[in-house]
């Protein structure tokens, strides 16, 4: 008899995708993101840049964002994209 409760190929255990990567400032350049809710009927932005601190020693705050078809620039906070109601990562 098995002790084990679970059925055969059932794990218990977090999978690949339970916890998502943590995004990280130094490597957000370039990266594609969706907005929830359009911007401007605009939905597609990729991080242009991002603003590094004075003095350098200093944690990265800020990054532009364009968007896509307009090349509208936007300045914000980085961690605003990890606003999972607001940005989703990659183009959707």
């Amino acid at each position: 008899m098995n002790a084990n409760p679970e059925p055969e190929g059932v794990t218990t255990s977090p999978g690949p995708h339970a916890r998502k990567n943590p995004l990280s400032p130094k490597k957000l350049l370039l990266t594609k993101w969706t907005a929830v809710k359009p911007r401007n009927r605009e939905k597609h932005f990729v991080v242009t840049r991002v603003i590094e601190p004075e003095p350098p020693s200093m944690r990265v705050e800020q990054i532009e964002l364009e968007a896509v078809h307009s090349k509208q620039v936007y300045l914000l906070h980085w961690r605003e994209l990890t606003d999972a109601s607001v940005w989703r990562r990659g183009w959707v």
